[in-house]
């Protein structure tokens, strides 16, 4: 656990690549701040020391070898991890097993710990169809190559951080001198080369993982243990890939791939990381299509797209949405899900499309069946943001008004250098040639003016007659801080309505917590936390006990800690009796998810009010995205005036 936390906490230094204080990290991996130094120093340990994580006054920073050390996993037997992975491979590696005395001396270990050792491999088998067998000192893994390959892929998986992908970590997973580790980087390159030249567009989240999947499979093969085939070859597309990856093993590897593993591989290709080029028609598409599929797919867009008033509902987006969920259906077959290096930060910068994604994975898991983990929703939501900024409406543009004097066609000129650089960001509605403009009529979200003005302001930004770079930076600087303005005044007004003194529960670390055999108490879990929430609004009458049991149902789905601090349970649907939010604080922080939070907001939302979810949700977890806020917010809120006083606080800039 602690050599776990010290990866945890060096990962939130790579992340956020600024100054942290002992205390903001403690709260976010919920120890002492005595802890985090200590953890510091042992980070500082696996490289040149203080090279890993640099301190200073203002607390941490990731320092020059943070990414070399996060690599690092060192060659201490005494690492559980480390020692549990050598383990897992050692009984891929022999299918005879391994001699359990022999092996803790090797390790350097007592019989008893690798005994231990052998109960968390238990553990780590749990679905995957494989079984431990211990014979007097003999112990040996039982299944299937399939399920013995997806072993492996799990343990690459957690060689890495966030689910990106790391050749050094496979490198580890297989061995240094492993078929497929040796020529990761030339067959990937030229895999998706050779499918871009055969019309597809290729996956570049998930291209990696295929090719780490490639590789288990070359040097399995390489080691005699191939999948067996099928006497049937598949679809022309199907042969056309396979044919492809078989020649690329040849050429990189070394190594002959038989029918059984090219016809997987091929699969996985196609399932998990392309999609029909720009130039395929909506017919070719829908031809791939099951028509079951996309009918789902169809009606489960229509609903969202009322739902949330947003704006998806095309038919490129469904087919390529349909296309999208029916290579999910063969992943969940085969259990091979996508990780998805995004889902993070998807989930924090863009709550709301995540929020819809959800929705559009829940009704289709219940029309087809189909689970779905947090990357794979992940990817639904990379469509649906994208089908959302394609549609974007002009009308959120930023108007400007130019003051330039006249001289010529200089004014001409400027207005034409504004509508070319910052044209996607505001849009120039008049021009002012005068050097005496009446500045109190201009009423534009934003003047560009080459002249000073009679009062400056914040709208008002000073350029050049010719627009240079800084004009350009300045403009976009000044735009941000207006929408950012607004969208914060929307939310201090809405705020106001829905919170309530009744519905304010400060110390929800004591709230969520039981009593415990050891010296601290257990955490009783984030249904405890929402069931406590929930009895505020319900003593109001805003809603009712089903809507608690579907925010549960919700959270289970999908974790909403949306940021390192900010959980925000509620249920899919709009059924309270008015938009209502109950406020849980927690100091220090509570588990939640696979993070840990300090706020919690349970979100009760009426029919009446669709158009403030939009506001509320997105713009309640950006306040709550920023370290210093949210520490200021915390450490002030005793009380609900002092919680809303900050937070209006906060607000306000």
């Amino acid at each position: 656990m602690t050599r776990a936390r010290q990866d945890r906490l060096l990962g939130l230094l790579l992340r956020d690549g600024d100054w942290a204080t002992a205390a903001t990290l403690a709260d976010a991996l919920g120890v002492t701040p005595r802890s985090i130094r200590s953890y510091v120093t042992a980070v500082n340990a696996r490289v040149a020391p203080g090279s890993a994580i640099e301190s200073g006054p203002l607390g941490y920073r990731p320092g020059p070898e943070a990414a070399a050390a996060q690599r690092t996993t060192g060659t201490d037997a005494g690492t559980p991890r480390d020692r549990l992975h050598t383990l897992v491979r050692a009984l891929l590696d022999d299918p005879d097993g391994v001699d359990t005395f022999e092996f803790a001396d090797r390790l350097h270990v007592s019989p008893a710990t690798l005994d231990a050792d052998l109960a968390r491999v238990r553990g780590l088998l749990g679905g995957t169809e494989l079984t431990l067998e211990r014979s007097a000192s003999r112990a040996r893994l039982r299944g299937t190559e399939m399920a013995q390959r997806r072993l492996l892929s799990r343990l690459a998986h957690d060689e890495m951080d966030a689910g990106s992908f790391d050749i050094v970590a496979l490198r580890r997973t297989l061995g240094e001198d492993s078929v497929g580790a040796a020529a990761f980087g030339p067959f990937k390159a030229d895999l998706v080369a050779e499918l871009g030249a055969l019309g597809y567009f290729v996956n570049e989240f998930g291209i990696a993982d295929v090719v780490m999947h490639i590789a288990i499979a070359a040097d399995r093969v390489s080691q005699e243990r191939a999948l067996e085939g099928t006497a049937a070859g598949g679809s022309p597309t199907q042969q056309e890939v396979a044919a492809l990856l078989g020649r690329l093993a040849e050429k990189h590897l070394g190594v002959e791939l038989g029918t059984g593993d090219l016809q997987h591989l091929a699969t996985l290709v196609l399932t998990r990381v392309v999609a029909p080029g720009a130039e395929a028609p909506a017919d070719h598409a829908r031809s791939r299509l099951d028509p079951e599929v996309e009918a789902a797919v169809r009606d489960v867009v229509g609903t969202a797209s009322a739902e949330f008033l947003v704006d998806i509902a095309y038919e490129d987006f469904i087919l390529r949405l349909a296309l999208h969920v029916q290579n999910l259906q063969h992943r969940a077959r085969e259990q091979a899900w996508s990780r998805n290096p995004l889902t993070r930060s998807l989930k924090s910068t863009y709550p709301m499309i995540f929020e819809v994604a959800v929705f559009i994975a829940s009704r289709l898991q219940e029309r087809l069946g189909i689970p779905l983990p947090d990357d794979e929703i992940a990817y639904i939501a990379m469509h649906v943001g994208g089908r959302l900024e394609r549609s974007r409406r002009a009308d959120q543009l930023l108007t400007a008004t130019i003051v330039c004097p006249g001289y010529y066609d200089l004014h001409e000129l400027l207005r034409s250098s504004v509508d070319r650089s910052l044209g996607q960001a505001i849009e120039v509605v008049g021009v002012e040639t005068r050097v005496d403009p009446d500045w109190a009529s201009i009423d534009t979200d934003l003047v560009l003016t080459t002249i000073d003005p009679a009062v400056p302001g914040e709208r008002i930004v000073k350029i050049q007659p010719f627009l240079t770079d800084a004009d350009i930076e300045r403009v976009q600087a000044a735009a941000g801080r207006i929408r950012r303005s607004r969208r914060l005044a929307r939310l201090r007004t809405e705020l106001e309505r829905y919170f309530a003194p009744t519905a304010f529960v400060p110390g929800l670390d004591a709230v969520g917590t039981t009593a415990s055999r050891g010296p601290e108490p257990a955490f009783a879990g984030e249904e405890a936390v929402i069931r406590r929430l929930g009895d505020t609004l319900i003593a109001q009458g805003v809603i009712d006990e089903d809507y608690v049991e579907r925010t549960i149902e919700r959270e289970r789905m999908s974790s909403t800690a949306f940021t390192d601090a900010l959980a925000v349970p509620h249920a899919l649907g709009m059924t309270a009796t008015r938009t209502s939010i109950a406020i849980g604080i927690a100091d220090p922080s509570i588990p939640w998810g696979e993070g840990r939070v300090q706020v919690v907001a349970l979100v009760a939302f009426s029919e009446t009010d669709r158009e403030a979810f939009q506001t509320v949700f997105e713009q309640f977890v950006e306040v709550f995205s920023e370290r210093d806020s949210v520490q200021r917010i915390v450490r002030r809120s005793s009380d609900f005036g002092g919680f809303l006083d900050e937070l209006v606080a906060v607000i306000d800039g």
